[in-house]
């Protein structure tokens, strides 16, 4: 039964150590199994990344913090941390019952006003279980990883107006989404903006268009979604990555600003702002903020090293010794925590090669670079690893250290990773100090371009075999994903 909670699992979360022993006082008289405290929303974000709950009770502000409860649902919510059965309870004054509203609403879960009373308590906790036991076929299934089929039950559940059938329509259009279903997710979607206008259906509408590579219609989307409601967060999440995948990297910054101005401690919106301030020329307003956001969330599952690499770029720019080392000590840490992740050691090496440079190490900083020029063919060498790599470079020829191979390495680079105008400015934006390496990357992108169309032209003359077979061949020449998914294309 739901109304049962002696099984159940809580975090009670609470700056305040007399209203937070109120709240488990009052989870303890309702039987409550399991009572976890937290005083501070970070202690609070580890404990939910290393732990499942059935219950979260958070305050939504706290002193001495800058970050909200809010923004911890969020960001939870967002990365996929919060597993679908567990209820959050956000406790509210009655000034911000708007914005708890709108909070409670994302997580489909339960507000509560203060001052409120134990029983009231309970009720939202046994209604938000008595919801999700409704659905508890969807959520075994989920558990099983079989997520295809908890989909269709989210879909039959919704299309049968069964009990709580919107929270249902919502699981399975995230599900058919992350699982690919582009097309059923948007229909489902439409269906719920058709039963009921709520934002997060229309936001869905918008992120199935971007994954199906439609990003002018989501941004027509969400522009609407915005203008009746200029306070829904999420929104500007997908319009910056709709603006951003268009190219259009400062009407993305512009998104960016005005969702950390909304959030300003959300660690993943830090960081996404914070990149995009630096990739779009903004670097010192982009440390800043990356800088924030490894201050807030370094040990969060939420960080993202990449940003220690960039902050590291700018202290060596600036020949700041003391930045320079914190940054890897703060990459050594990252690499400890996670022994079998290869990506933090592969960032570091990036960091000790900069280190190098600034320490007029210049044998030491050489090897350095051709090491890791020597994986560009290889299938684990990324986007990244190519934006850090270019970066080093420029930074060695900006010093006048001589790397005769490096015409060839950044044309291989360009080559591989000009897929898209997009990807082919942020390359760029890594060479920023030498407008010939970044006239290559151009230069690469407009060849590839060539290469495709060449290709489509045999095609359309009613060879599209040999059209096939050419870009077949410039795709093992290249390894240029574009060319590769055009041939697809062809085939199909």
């Amino acid at each position: 039964m739901p109304a049962n909670l002696h099984d159940a699992k809580a975090l009670v979360i609470d700056g305040n150590p007399q209203s937070r022993s109120i709240i488990v006082g009052q989870l303890r008289d309702a039987g409550v199994g399991t009572i976890v405290q937290c005083p501070r929303l970070a202690d609070a974000r580890t404990k939910l990344e290393m732990w499942t709950f059935d219950v979260v009770i958070s305050e939504q502000y706290f002193e001495r913090e800058d970050m909200t409860g809010q923004d911890l649902l969020d960001d939870l919510r967002r990365n996929q941390l919060l597993p679908f059965y567990t209820v959050f309870v956000m406790v509210t004054s009655e000034s911000s019952y708007s914005k708890v509203a709108e909070a409670a609403e994302s997580a489909l879960d339960a507000y509560l006003l203060k001052p409120h009373t134990a029983a009231g308590l309970v009720e939202r906790i046994v209604q938000a279980r008595a919801r999700k036991a409704a659905l508890k076929h969807i959520f075994v299934a989920i558990d099983e990883e079989k997520f295809d089929e908890a989909a269709q039950l989210c879909k039959e559940h919704f299309e049968k107006r069964r009990p709580y059938y919107l929270y249902a329509a919502r699981i399975g259009a995230e599900l058919m989404l992350r699982g690919g279903h582009l097309h059923e997710a948007e229909k489902l979607y439409e269906a719920v903006v058709e039963a009921k206008t709520l934002p997060w259906a229309r936001l869905g509408v918008a992120r199935a268009q971007i994954e199906g590579g439609y990003q002018q219609r989501a941004i027509t989307t969400l522009e609407s979604l915005i203008e009746t409601d200029p306070g829904y967060t999420d929104a500007y999440d997908i319009m910056g990555r709709a603006q951003f995948e268009l190219g259009n990297f400062q009407a993305a910054l512009t998104t960016f600003k005005r969702s950390t101005l909304l959030t300003p401690s959300s660690v993943n919106r830090l960081l996404k702002h914070g990149m995009m301030a630096w990739y779009a020329g903004e670097r010192e307003d982009g440390v800043e903020l990356l800088d924030r956001a490894t201050r807030i969330g370094l040990d969060s599952k939420l960080f993202d090293p990449q940003a220690l690499v960039l902050i590291a770029f700018a202290r060596l720019d600036n020949n700041e010794h003391k930045g320079l080392q914190r940054c890897r000590e703060q990459m050594e840490h990252i690499r400890d925590r996670f022994p079998d992740n290869p990506r933090p050691l592969r960032l570091l090496e990036v960091i000790e090669a900069m280190i190098a440079i600034q320490e007029y190490q210049t044998a030491l900083a050489l090897d350095e670079v051709r090491r890791l020029a020597k994986t560009i063919h290889l299938p684990s060498f990324d986007f990244e690893s190519a934006c850090n790599l270019l970066a080093l470079m420029t930074r060695l020829a900006i010093r006048s250290i001589q790397l005769y191979e490096v015409d060839a390495a950044v044309d291989t680079m360009a080559l591989r990773f000009c897929t898209s105008r997009a990807l082919t400015e942020l390359l760029a934006c890594a060479a920023v100090g030498r407008q010939d390496f970044i006239n290559r990357v151009r230069n690469a992108h407009t060849q590839i371009l060539k290469l495709t169309e060449e290709a489509m032209s045999l095609s359309l003359k009613g060879d599209p075999q040999a059209a096939v077979i050419k870009l077949l061949q410039d795709g093992e020449q290249t390894l240029n994903a574009k060319i590769i998914e055009s041939a697809h294309l062809v085939l199909q």
